[in-house]
């Protein structure tokens, strides 16, 4: 018997799907889901940024042990 069966798991409501039909949602939906996504694209970015902060110090790193 499984420790956990995934029906028993809560499921993350998904607040907006690319390429989802717009028609029926509101002004301020429209909105939320613009917001929402600039806030996810920032984390993302900023992941980004830091993920090539580490790889240049680590090239430079590299580069000083030959």
């Amino acid at each position: 018997m499984p420790a956990f069966d995934d029906e028993d798991t809560p499921k993350k409501k998904v607040v907006h799907e690319i390429g989802q039909d717009l028609t029926l949602l509101s002004i301020d939906e429209l909105t939320a889901r613009i917001e929402l996504l600039r806030a996810e694209i920032s984390r993302l970015e900023a992941d980004i940024a830091s993920k090539r902060a580490s790889r240049a110090t680590a090239d430079q790193l590299f580069r000083r042990s030959r």
